[in-house]
């Protein structure tokens, strides 16, 4: 059994010291050093380079190496076996954390207070000091990890919602769903939070319509991924006020250009897509877990519905 992992070279070493720990008898090769690509049966890439996975003939499953599957989707030469997400603790609890952190950061004002400090400006006045109760926030995408951050959100008193494609029923959250209830969820919610699967009908979803369906001055958290944002409509609704403030973790380039003009927008929080990573520690187990399925004719686990795309 042979295994190749496609990923950033700065943590190669730590999988293969996982795989070493956790799964010894399987063979694991770090690409580019493939060898003979008839020995590959598993792939397990964060971001493969197009056409790299189509050389490997006898390839029986890809194991992305997130919580999403879109980055092997864009690759039209894919091959046509089964391929799975990463569903894990540690992962959904970083994502979970991040979105606390600049939920409150928002909440907080902390945004203003920041700008104050720069300015040299010693200002305590409450600045529209509300209680949680009192702050509408909405979540995109009602998936493992949104389901998870607004339990958490409601657990710390906020008036909470969620929006997704298709219904959802979670104790103390207020759920929408599709695209007729999309409108009214934005106009209840101060600070959004995009925690969507990037598919063919989420790209572009926050756009000059969604966002200006939003009450004035909103906060926006995107840890979803960089597609679903249009650039120039978000910049917009900024320099008209119509949002406050923005937190990127995700961009359409990664790394984020040098030139981008996200860089130096005092509005606008950025993030190197760091929200969550994959912890190997963990994430190696179900990976030996669904190796052992195939090879014992088993249905995997966390299997992605290639026309949905997730």
């Amino acid at each position: 059994m042979t295994l190749l992992i496609i990923a950033p070279g700065e943590r190669l070493e730590w999988w293969q010291r996982e795989f070493t720990r956790a799964a010894p008898d399987l063979e694991v090769r770090s690409w580019p050093d493939v060898g003979d690509p008839a020995d590959i049966r598993y792939a397990l890439a964060w971001k493969p380079p197009a056409g790299e996975l189509a050389k490997l003939p006898n390839l029986q499953a890809v194991l992305s190496m997130g919580a999403g599957a879109d980055h092997l989707f864009v690759d039209p030469t894919l091959p046509d076996v089964p391929v799975t997400r990463v569903v894990d603790l540690y992962l959904t609890a970083g994502i979970t954390e991040y979105v606390l952190m600049h939920v409150l950061r928002y909440h907080r004002n902390q945004p203003v207070f920041a700008a104050q400090q720069r300015e040299h400006v010693w200002d305590d006045r409450a600045r529209e000091l509300r209680q949680a109760d009192e702050r509408r926030v909405g979540v995109m995408g009602l998936g493992e990890l949104g389901r998870d951050a607004v339990a958490k959100l409601a657990a710390l008193g906020f008036d909470v919602a969620g929006w997704s494609r298709t219904a959802k029923d979670i104790p103390g959250v207020a759920c929408f769903d599709g695209p007729d209830e999309l409108a009214p969820f934005l106009a209840r919610t101060e600070i959004l939070v995009c925690l969507l699967p990037m598919t063919a009908q989420t790209a572009d979803i926050l756009n000059r319509e969604t966002l200006a369906q939003l009450p004035q001055g909103a906060y926006l958290i995107n840890a979803a991924r960089g597609g679903h944002v249009v650039d120039a409509d978000l910049i917009g609704a900024l320099a008209s006020g119509q949002l406050a403030h923005a937190t990127l973790d995700v961009f359409r380039e990664e790394p984020l250009p040098g030139d981008h003009p996200f860089w130096d927008h005092p509005q606008i929080t950025i993030t190197p897509h760091n929200a969550s990573i994959t912890d190997p520690r963990s994430v190696v187990r179900q990976v030996a877990e669904n190796i052992r399925r195939i090879d014992a004719g088993e249905p995997l686990l966390h299997l992605v519905d290639r026309e949905a795309g997730y």
